[in-house]
């Protein structure tokens, strides 16, 4: 297995996500052309994890930006295949996640996980993060327009 960044968006990619996104989310996947924009977009780094076959085996998407208080990192949908999970391959994806943003100069790195994902809560523990004394707030912006 090897993780690398997904430079274009091809067919092969959209397949992949159209097959990994449901494995984490209701949300449905990103179509080629929205694959296209994050591909293109400067600081978002999309990898894979790809199997000795060339399956695509997980995906997680890095963002780096740069804020008054420094370059910081966001970590977000990190879905590994049912079939692969427990072999590696979120530590894997991780891990590289990590050493782009500290290439990039990031001073942290952040990501959310539910409370029920348990082993991926396990894994990102025993690779060093922390839970935060901090409060997360959403809003959905499509409720709140139809609110006002």
């Amino acid at each position: 297995m090897r993780v690398e960044e997904a430079t274009e968006a091809t067919a092969e990619l959209v397949a992949a996500m159209a097959r990994l996104v449901p494995q984490l989310s209701r949300t449905s996947p990103p179509t080629l052309d929205e694959l296209r924009e994050m591909t293109g977009a400067p600081g978002t780094h999309v990898l894979v994890a790809v199997a000795d076959d060339g399956a695509v085996m997980g995906t997680l998407t890095l963002v780096t930006f740069r804020i008054p208080t420094g370059v910081r990192a966001w970590i977000e949908d990190v879905v590994v295949d049912e079939s692969a999970r427990g072999g590696g391959v979120g530590a894997a994806l991780t891990e590289h996640a990590l050493r782009i943003a500290h290439e990039a100069g990031a001073k942290t790195v952040d990501l959310t996980s539910r409370q029920s994902r348990e082993a991926a809560n396990r894994l990102y523990q025993r690779l060093g993060f922390k839970p935060r004394d901090t409060n997360v707030y959403r809003i959905e912006l499509e409720s709140a327009d139809s609110a006002r």
